[in-house]
């Protein structure tokens, strides 16, 4: 990217539409603009005016609203503009040619926000959270896009750092000492404070994953032996008659998946052949399928028929099955002692299924955090936050030995660092090209 350099892009998705925009920024957007606009008009900025846009033989291309923002309070702290016009992409195909000709570069992806992060508008996580705005699948998902690029998770990071820094200078203090003039006391409330103001939070955030899956979704597996109702379940869940239910077994001989959600988790709901032995070729692929699907889900369901004792043992065709569910089905037409660790059920008889649908949630992370808005939302994040962790503990488990004084401060160092890498502080000009390489023209 070059720095200095005016950019130009089509900001609004590709196809018709009512509105479309052309976004410039960089020193010379205003004066393009004016050139554009035929007009030595001095835009007022923040103000809307409209204006006709021409071509090089002074030939209407589109008119609409002309919209000044003037450096640094603006988006990418640059002088930037945008040119509201008409939807059609053969109009905003040959404004965004004209401001090219007018001495604008073609904007790479994510430029317009690289801008903002490089002249120091946002930080780096709140970069990645207009990203998760804009690809969020639900509702919750957004709000929470939404608290991070307000800046939540960056002041706790902010928060982590400042304590880093003030732990590490108490530690380098210490070298100016001989260690028996330096009290025990000292070394234990420093202990204290680590463990408190940063191993303790660091350990919670990284526990949950519920903010990961709120972007990447889950899957969830229903397995079970043939006609204990397993596709029933899936047509409950999703609210969608998706799956064929009848009472001859073996219905269902491929994996049916279908997407929905839950407590604004993305959920892709897997319904997969009865697990049973069969001589029928077309049902042992099924089976087949049915454990690959379970084995590479987040979440299995295992579903049993209360009025079958046969059906309830997991592990009789499937002995390395992992289970973290498991529902006694169809207990409207048997009266049992219910299993230990199975959670009934009755489609028909409508018993129990907002409480399953309240346990999924709770297995794949949907618990009451106290700041929802410091979740962990991104790989990245996850990779960075556990490194830092990792050195802070290095560095407690070396504080109070002298001749590991320094060792305990460069790893505390390291855990500052690994920490800035979030936010986009120190030498992260890689983490820059990968995280914007994910973005859209334009944004």
């Amino acid at each position: 990217m070059l720095t200095g350099s005016t950019i130009s892009a089509i900001a609004t998705p590709q196809g018709r539409g009512g509105i479309g925009i052309i976004r410039l920024s960089g020193p010379l957007a205003l004066s393009i603009t004016q050139t554009l606009c035929a007009t030595k008009t001095s835009f007022t900025p923040r103000h809307a005016y409209f204006q006709h846009w021409y071509d090089a033989n002074h030939e209407t291309i589109d008119h609409g609203l002309t919209l000044y923002f003037k450096g640094p309070n603006s988006y990418t702290g640059e002088d930037t503009v945008e040119l509201q016009g008409h939807g059609s992409p053969l109009l905003l195909r040959a404004l965004f040619e004209r401001t090219l000709e007018l001495g604008c570069r073609a904007a790479e992806p994510g430029e317009f926000t690289r801008r903002a992060v490089e002249h120091g508008k946002i930080d780096l996580s709140q970069a990645e959270a207009v990203v998760a705005c804009i690809d969020a699948a639900t509702l919750r998902a957004a709000r929470q896009a939404q608290k991070q690029l307000d800046g939540a998770f960056g002041r706790r990071i902010h928060q982590y750092m400042d304590d880093l820094t003030s732990v590490v200078a108490h530690v380098e203090a210490c070298l100016d000492f001989p260690e028996d003039e330096v009290p025990s006391l000292f070394y234990d409330q420093l202990r204290k404070r680590v463990e408190l103001e940063l191993i303790q939070p660091m350990r919670a955030q990284l526990k949950s994953q519920l903010g990961e899956r709120l972007f990447e979704g889950a899957t969830v597996a229903i397995v079970g032996e043939p006609n204990v109702g397993k596709s029933s379940l899936l047509n409950a869940l999703s609210g969608r008659d998706r799956a064929i239910v009848t009472d001859i077994a073996g219905t269902t001989r491929d994996v049916l998946e279908v997407d929905f959600e839950i407590h604004g988790i993305p959920i892709r709901l897997a319904d997969t052949a009865g697990l049973r032995h069969s001589d029928d070729v077309v049902e042992q692929e099924g089976v087949r399928r049915a454990k690959i699907a379970a084995e590479s889900a987040d979440l299995v369901i295992f579903v049993a028929d209360a009025a079958r004792p046969e059906t309830w043992d997991a592990k009789a065709h499937f002995s390395d099955l992992h289970c973290d569910m498991f529902i006694m089905n169809k207990m409207d037409k048997a009266s049992i002692d219910l299993p230990v660790g199975f959670v009934p059920l009755s489609i028909k008889g409508d018993i129990g299924l907002q409480s399953i649908v309240d346990t999924i949630g709770a297995q794949l992370g949907d618990i009451d955090l106290a700041d929802e808005g410091a979740m962990i939302t991104s790989a990245r994040h996850r990779t960075a936050m556990a490194t830092s962790l990792e050195s802070i503990e290095k560095g407690l488990s070396m504080l109070g030995r002298e001749e590991m004084i320094d060792l305990t401060a460069m790893e505390w160092r390291r855990a500052w660092s690994a920490l800035g890498e979030i936010l986009g502080i120190g030498d992260v000009e890689f983490i820059l090209d990968k995280v914007f390489s994910e973005f859209c023209i334009g944004k």
